[in-house]
């Protein structure tokens, strides 16, 4: 990974400086015009928080089961991951809908249960951060718990009556649109993968000051 760091953060620029040419160049909408293109940023960036809180979520079990420490190092990077992907699909999702559905919120099943979910993975990092000993396998539950809550979010448009657009959306786009979407999605789980790699380094090297400060209080 670290020889190859370089190469993957130099594609993740790339892609990223073509993604905002792909999508101006991308038919509009119908019926929301311009507006729409949010889609681009909006949909990819939900991937990612639902795939952030599934890996959260199963490296959290591991570290539950098994008491591994790299387990629990991956949950918390890939916890921030979700907090920080989630923020950007609950503030591109109000900006899209203002225009779209004429209101900034709706308190319908997707959108509330994406809040709910987020917030269970903001509560995880605040146990981390202040809730003392035994912080790390109280948060592994919490995380767990989130990422049970993926799927009821994904299916929650499919079930229940929503303004919100049903999962049928992605795969019924248009030749036009298509390639513009995966293009974004691509670049953002790229993005994705980046992140954790370095967030989890950061996390394994935090460990080992603090096991060195251990052994000088030693001493």
């Amino acid at each position: 990974m670290k020889k190859g760091y370089p190469l993957f953060v130099l594609l993740a620029v790339v892609l990223f400086s073509v993604a905002p040419v792909m999508v101006a160049q991308a038919p509009y909408e119908a019926t929301m015009g311009l507006v729409q293109k949010i889609f681009y940023y909006h949909v990819p960036s939900a991937m990612v928080m639902f795939l952030s809180a599934f890996i959260c979520g199963i490296a959290s079990a591991v570290y539950l089961f098994k008491a591994r420490p790299e387990a629990d190092r991956i949950a918390a990077a890939a916890a921030e991951l979700t907090v920080v992907f989630g923020l950007i699909v609950l503030v591109t999702g109000p900006l899209w809908a203002r225009k779209a559905w004429g209101v900034w919120w709706q308190w319908d099943a997707r959108l509330t249960s994406t809040l709910l979910m987020w917030m269970i993975f903001v509560a995880y990092l605040l146990v981390r951060r202040f809730g003392g000993s035994g912080a790390e396998k109280l948060g592994a539950a919490m995380a767990v718990f989130g990422m049970a809550n993926v799927p009821f979010v994904y299916v929650s448009v499919n079930i229940w009556r929503t303004i919100h657009p049903t999962t049928r959306v992605v795969p019924t786009l248009s030749p036009g649109m298509r390639g513009p979407f995966w293009f974004c999605a691509i670049a953002f789980m790229l993005l994705f993968g980046l992140l954790l790699a370095v967030r989890a380094r950061l996390e394994q090297r935090r460990a080992d000051v603090e096991h060195l400060y251990l052994l000088a209080d030693e001493e």
